[in-house]
């Protein structure tokens, strides 16, 4: 035991001396030159940026939650074919964040990527506008409900260069904002020093409050407006605000603060899997310090993990097999970076593996989404949607809801929720992120339900009653997905930001993303499964038809929450399997957004708890590694 404290407090002293040499990460003006803490960066630099991403969504929102009613009544498409058309959409959006966090890590940074790919959704917009405007690019006017009978023998479907418009300006929209989104936020966030943790958090806490304010103008004005004017004036007003956000970014490009490229995650990633592969033979040391970049003491790697610039991860028991990548051969000779790695570079990549269960959980919630934004609105539309004798609400704008829900909903759970979750579990934000991702994946299968109850009693009230009931029948489902998105949406956010290391935020934060794109493509996947396998010879499928009324749209919502459930205990599965990086437990301070529970650790609580897990971590390791005896080495 006197080896192991020796130890200890040789390993302090060595990592009080190694947070002297960090250095602060750089960040630059638009010309290239160092910037100055009075001048840039801050809440004011940040303020163009959410002005930005206010207006985007406002733009992009406006037209993916009414594009089905465009895509069926004005290009004739089937029903069943627009709602893939718009959930394809959706779907890509999502994807492109991928690609866009890789631009601006490798090669744009985020400032020009956003301004190059802003200006390519406002192409997209433009586009869209003119052929909404000019009937030679439109199929000839047809009334697709009334042709129901006769399947729509007589309204002509966009095809040839009609459809070709359509798409190439649906897709420009989709890769411009699909590049934008993973970038807007981590430019609003670089403009703030990673000690001022408490502005960070007000910025986060604003650009969620911009994020709904653009939902909701969007889902109540201009759903209005496309309704009232025209998709071309809705459109034109789309590119309108996608251009003052434009303005607002632009408007600012004297005050940021610019992080320069770094390089892409993904050659270090490719490097762990090909050396791996290379020395797959080689047989694992059972002593982990002998591995590649494991040279520095554990307790080292540990308190050099838990500053803000730091590269050192711990060794980690899981996915052994990626630790034959750190195994150095025995000759002497130099390896390239492809077939000898660090421990850090393994442990990154086994934390991308480790969420991905995680990630892939959230894909069903995402694909009940995918419904409220297509088939729900198409129930609206055969709805009574009068408020008042001269008030209509558009069965669009039934999706403002949940965003109207989380405004009031979020205050109450920070306030009411939080202090009392925190008595019980004694955890700063009340209940963990992951806690906090299942209780919305359980509490979003109730949303099918009643979709499912709702349907029922709508088409049997107009096909025997001849009774149409109100739009308002069909608002639980939005209100249940509501305070569902709230755990879930914001928790798998918290849950990725807490797992990320440097030079991973941007690729975790575009995973949360493509979790909506797959979502919607597994929309597309399952409404055309289900057509193929319930229809026969003469009977048309569950959403064969372009008539809701005669479609079982009841049973495919019936289908989504037992699907729901299951997702749900899949996920109660892999949530107990995940364990996080040691080096992650700790970050001084720590910091999360206001939505997800924000807490704040001083710095002394977090070297108090750094100092308890340091010695428990060693202590287990001497047991392992018989750390005592090489007491020696070590020192």
């Amino acid at each position: 035991m006197d080896s192991v404290e020796k130890t200890i407090r040789k390993l302090k002293r060595d990592s009080m001396l190694s947070e002297n040499n960090i250095v602060e990460e750089t960040a630059v003006d638009w010309r290239g030159r160092p910037c100055k803490p009075d001048k840039h960066g801050g809440m004011s630099a940040a303020a163009f940026v959410l002005g930005l991403q206010a207006f985007e969504m406002m733009a992009i929102a406006a037209v993916g939650n009414n594009l089905i009613t465009y895509v069926f009544n004005e290009m004739h498409f089937p029903l069943s074919k627009s709602a893939n058309i718009v959930t394809n959409f959706i779907g890509t959006v999502f994807l492109l964040s991928l690609f866009g966090g890789f631009l601006s890590d490798s090669y744009l940074g985020s400032f020009w990527t956003m301004l190059i790919f802003g200006f390519v959704e406002l192409s997209g917009f433009i586009l869209l506008s003119i052929q909404a405007h000019l009937p030679q690019l439109r199929p000839p006017p047809c009334n697709m409900l009334s042709n129901q009978g006769s399947k729509n023998i007589n309204c002509e479907e966009a095809k040839g260069y009609k459809a070709l418009i359509f798409y190439v300006a649906l897709y420009l929209v989709a890769l411009g904002s699909g590049c934008l989104k993973p970038n807007i936020i981590s430019h609003g966030a670089d403009q703030f020093n990673n000690k001022k943790s408490k502005k960070l958090s007000t910025f986060f806490n604003v650009a969620y409050f911009a994020f709904c304010t653009g939902e909701l103008v969007a889902l109540t004005v201009l759903v209005w407006v496309q309704t009232h004017s025209g998709m071309d004036v809705g459109f034109g007003v789309s590119a309108a605000a996608m251009a003052v956000g434009l303005f607002s970014l632009v408007s600012g490009t004297s005050v940021y603060r610019n992080k320069p490229p770094r390089g892409s995650i993904f050659t270090p990633v490719a490097q762990v899997f090909v050396a791996a592969i290379t020395k797959r033979k080689q047989i694992c040391p059972s002593n982990t310090e002998m591995l590649h970049g494991n040279q520095i003491n554990i307790a080292r790697n540990r308190v050099l993990a838990t500053t803000p610039n730091a590269r050192s991860l711990l060794h980690t028991e899981k996915f052994r097999f990626l630790d034959k990548a750190c195994i150095k051969v025995q000759d002497g000779t130099n390896e390239s970076p492809w077939r000898l790695c660090t421990v850090t570079q393994v442990e990154q990549v086994k934390i991308i593996i480790s969420v991905v269960p995680i990630f892939a959980c959230t894909i069903i919630f995402n694909t009940i989404l995918a419904q409220l934004q297509t088939f729900s609105v198409q129930q609206g539309s055969t709805m009574n949607t009068k408020i008042t004798k001269k008030f209509q609400i558009p069965p669009a704008s039934l999706q403002a809801i949940p965003y109207i829900l989380l405004i009031f909903v979020v205050p109450l759970y920070e306030t009411v929720f939080v202090p009392i979750a925190r008595r019980i579990t004694g955890k700063d934000s009340g209940i963990s992120p992951l806690q906090r991702v299942g209780i919305g994946l359980f509490v979003a299968t109730f949303s099918m339900v009643a979709a499912a109850l709702v349907e029922k009693k709508r088409r049997t009230s107009a096909l025997h009653s001849n009774q149409i009931l109100s739009i308002f029948w069909i608002a639980p489902q939005f209100l249940v997905f509501g305070l569902s998105e709230m755990f879930t949406a914001v928790g798998l956010i918290e849950f990725f930001y807490k797992q990320s290391v440097e030079g991973m935020q941007s690729f975790l934060t575009a995973m949360t993303y493509c979790s909506y794109s797959f979502g919607f493509y597994l929309s597309s996947l399952l409404v055309s499964l289900v057509n193929k396998i319930t229809s026969s010879g003469d009977d048309q499928g569950w959403l064969s038809e372009n008539d809701i009324n005669k479609d079982k749209l009841d049973y495919f919502y019936w289908l989504l929450a037992a699907l729901s459930l299951i997702n749900f205990f899949n996920y109660l599965f892999w949530s107990r399997w995940y364990s996080s990086n040691p080096s992650l437990s700790h970050n001084s301070p720590t910091t999360t957004t206001a939505s997800a529970g924000t807490t704040t650790a001083t710095p002394h609580e977090s070297h108090r708890e750094e100092d308890l897990e340091m010695q428990s971590y060693i202590l287990s390791n001497c047991s392992k590694q018989n750390l005592g005896a090489d007491d020696s080495t070590i020192s």
